[in-house]
């Protein structure tokens, strides 16, 4: 062999060693701390690593069950006042239609007019003893092995009734996420929620552009503004109730109307109420899509165990996002129609555990999705009543998943790159991520985990799953 082309296969098997080592080295350095039997390194990596966005909120189960509470009781000054049932003793009056749910909130324009054998059943928040406070935080979370679904879908949202029923509370929640959310280095938000049933203090409703107003003053606050998160909403309608179809018109009407702030529209519900299914909505959505073409959907699908055609009538009547989508690895057709797609699946790992839809996460699909090419980002769902975080949700997923570090990078992308936000927004934000994550990326390649700061306070989930308990 010439010396001339024994000297370029040298080169070349040179520069191939250097490609492998140079690439050996940018997935060490995250495999290190990944694989490190400490895990508080992976979790403080993950708290301070720069995050994309989260599109699959409801703001009502996004409160912690503390900052309910307190907010409740401030919402004196504004003149509500909350009651709760601490005891479920018999009245004459009690009908088999009234479950008696202990902990269930009520206002005092609904106390006042219980009858007095009822009223003892009730204490206002403000005096509940130090016991009674604890079973009313407990009663807005999943905090026992036996609870589920059930206790969540049954329970939770009917004890907070009448405290999810104030705007102005509603909108410090909000605050309160923004401000959280910004501690972990989220810049986006897409909040679920509605502006309809909200009521005064008199009992009196509230008109949608009132409560759109408050919200709207709210984030325009200079605090809010200071958390450096952005927040759009998407108006959300109970997908089995017997007006949905004409609830779903006026959420499209509105979202035009407000389009500033919110982007979209979305359909929530258990999905094993057949009053729900997506067949029910398809000749409304085409009519509202043809009237409202810029207006988005993004609903729940597929958050079941059992195989249906849910996702697929879904995405055929419109839809831009699915919620969930736990069940679609039924569906190969439609997985495979969606590989490489415009079609995004907001994954909920923490709610699809609690809730039963996987028994484990050995069971879990979403590695299936993101690795045959599916869009697929990380959300929170209801995290107060999971007692979780956005953190709790990478965590999740790099320790039952072994993510690697472009797999965790697509994910934090996608929660933008799918974002129904306005371009310009869009790009800047992304833009953004990019210049944060490679300047993150050279913090820890020089300065280790130890730079980033302190081990956060986990919350339960973390603690009670994982056994990191730092609050």
């Amino acid at each position: 062999m010439p010396r001339t082309i024994q000297v370029l296969f040298f080169l070349l098997f040179i520069s191939s060693c250097t490609d492998f080592v140079s690439s050996e080295s940018e997935s060490g350095w995250f495999d290190r701390i990944k694989n490190a039997e400490d895990k508080t390194s992976l979790y403080r990596f993950l708290y301070y690593m720069p995050k994309g966005g989260d599109l699959h909120n409801h703001l009502s189960g996004a409160g912690f069950s503390e900052w309910w509470f307190d907010l409740a009781i401030s919402e004196q000054a504004r003149g509500y006042k909350y009651y709760t049932r601490v005891s479920k003793d018999l009245c004459a009056e009690r009908t088999n239609k009234d479950p008696a749910i202990l902990y269930q909130n009520i206002s005092r324009i609904n106390f006042i007019q219980l009858s007095a054998c009822l009223k003892k059943q009730y204490k206002a928040l403000s005096d509940l003893s130090d016991h009674e406070k604890s079973q009313w935080l407990n009663s807005i979370r999943l905090d026992k092995p036996n609870e589920g679904m059930d206790e969540f879908f049954e329970r939770h949202w009917q004890r907070l009734n009448a405290i999810n029923k104030n705007p102005w509370l509603k909108a410090e929640l909000l605050y309160q996420n923004m401000q959280s959310f910004g501690l972990e280095g989220l810049s986006y938000i897409e909040f679920q929620l509605s502006v309809d049933n909200f009521v005064k203090p008199d009992g009196s409703k509230f008109v949608d552009s009132e409560v759109a107003e408050i919200y709207r003053k709210r984030i325009q606050q200079k605090d809010a503004i200071d958390t450096g998160v952005t927040v759009r909403f998407q108006s959300t309608l109970l997908r089995f109730l017997p007006d949905a179809e004409q609830t779903l018109a006026h959420n499209y009407k509105f979202v035009q109307e407000n389009s500033d702030l919110w982007v979209a529209v979305n359909m929530v519900g258990r999905e094993d109420n057949p009053l729900g299914q997506p067949i029910r909505f398809a000749k409304t959505m085409t009519k509202m899509q043809k009237r409202y073409p810029e207006v988005r959907a993004s609903i729940h699908a597929g958050e079941s165990a059992l195989a249906d055609t849910n996702i697929a009538d879904t995405l055929a009547m419109g839809a831009d996002r699915i919620g969930h989508g736990v069940n679609l690895i039924f569906d190969k057709e439609t997985m495979k129609s969606m590989q490489g797609g415009k079609h995004l699946v907001e994954v909920n790992l923490i709610s699809n555990l609690l809730l039963g839809y996987v028994k484990d996460y050995d069971s879990h699909p979403f590695p299936h999705y993101l690795r045959s090419g599916i869009p697929v980002t990380l959300s929170t769902d209801d995290r107060g009543m999971w007692d979780s975080t956005m953190t709790d949700e990478y965590f999740v997923a790099v320790t039952e998943f072994d993510l690697s570090w472009p797999e965790v990078k697509t994910l934090l992308t996608n929660s933008l790159q799918y974002s129904f936000l306005k371009k310009e927004l869009k790009n800047k934000l992304m833009s953004r991520l990019s210049k944060n994550l490679e300047a993150f990326e050279r913090k820890v390649k020089t300065g280790g985990v130890s730079s980033l700061g302190a081990m956060p306070r986990t919350k339960r989930f973390i603690c009670n799953h994982y056994h990191m308990c730092n609050s």
